[in-house]
């Protein structure tokens, strides 16, 4: 693993403290509150200075000023833990599949600043410049196979959420798993799962999201929310918000009910669509998707087929 940065509980604890704080913290009182010595608080701050935090430090204590837009674990209270930070990574869909493979809990996180081999369906590539949100997240649904598909509804479903209440921006869900703003794509998803007897053993969510990054210059269609807003966003709360929605999703008792949450966000529903599988194209109107998230379309011959996976364009 690449510059993986290991969680730190007191280090989260003394940035609660002192964005909290409205005047400097002593070295002193913030070691008693902490259980450690003013040397060991010293050489957080230190630490954290050299990865971009900024604070004023006087005779009268330490003032943080600012942070940096990065994804480090110890800024996730309460997950910090099960969140594996990488600077740079070929894929953090391949680290989080040897994670998972090691028995890693559910809920793990790999996320990266940039990937140089991030891929999309079809093993096509996915840009991953910084300032995007690209991760990996292992689940442990107790679903069959055939299910899986309700993972990636709940995920999208999630994110668009997420999107709508954070930024008021109305985010939709393109089959079988992009999701959409004015048309344009702000983010992906690619499934990766391996199974057990009957049952799945994980299923692991690739999430590449177009955050503070600009995709447009490889790929036009594409968009981010810092251009739409016209603002840098802040990751950090995003995807806090995000992981907290997905936890809630995909327990059993929501992944049920996921389909129809799913259509009502769909832009693909009742489209004439062109499908790009593996092996071949098929083209029909979207009539809908069954119960495990396969696309039914509505042939020109009258008939009704049943497409599992492929590339989807209106």
């Amino acid at each position: 693993m690449v510059n993986q940065m290991r969680s730190d509980p007191l280090r989260a604890r003394l940035l609660c403290l002192l964005r909290q704080a409205q005047t400097p913290l002593s070295g002193d009182a913030l070691g008693k509150t902490l259980g450690v010595s003013r040397v060991a608080v010293w050489k957080q701050i230190k630490f954290l200075e050299e990865r971009g935090y900024r604070f004023e430090i006087t005779t009268r204590g330490y003032r943080h000023l600012a942070s940096p837009d990065r994804l480090f674990p110890f800024e996730f209270p309460g997950r910090e833990g099960s969140i594996h930070y990488l600077a740079d990574t070929p894929s953090t869909m391949a680290v989080a599949r040897r994670l998972a493979r090691e028995g890693s809990p559910p809920f793990t996180l790999v996320t990266a600043e940039s990937q140089s081999e991030g891929r999309g369906r079809l093993r096509r590539p996915w840009r991953s410049a910084p300032g995007g949100i690209y991760g990996t997240l292992v689940l442990r649904p107790p679903i069959s196979l055939d299910e899986c598909g309700r993972v990636n509804f709940a995920v999208a479903v999630s994110l668009c959420e997420t999107i709508a209440e954070q930024f008021g921006l109305p985010a939709k869900v393109k089959w079988p798993n992009d999701i959409l703003i004015e048309g344009h794509k702000v983010a992906g998803l690619l499934l990766e799962m391996e199974v057990s007897g009957d049952m799945v053993a994980f299923v692991n969510v690739g999430m590449g999201i177009n955050v503070n990054n600009d995709p447009t210059a490889e790929e036009p269609q594409a968009i981010s929310l810092r251009l739409l807003l016209g603002k840098t966003v802040p990751r950090r709360e995003m995807l806090t918000a995000l992981l907290d929605r997905i936890e809630a999703r995909t327990q059993p008792h929501r992944l049920a009910h996921i389909i129809n949450e799913w259509r009502a966000l769909s832009v693909t529903l009742g489209r004439s669509v062109r499908v790009v599988t593996g092996s071949e194209t098929v083209a029909g109107t979207a009539l809908d998707v069954d119960e495990y998230g396969a696309l039914l379309l509505s042939m020109t011959d009258g008939t009704v087929r049943r497409v599992l996976h492929g590339d989807c364009f209106l």
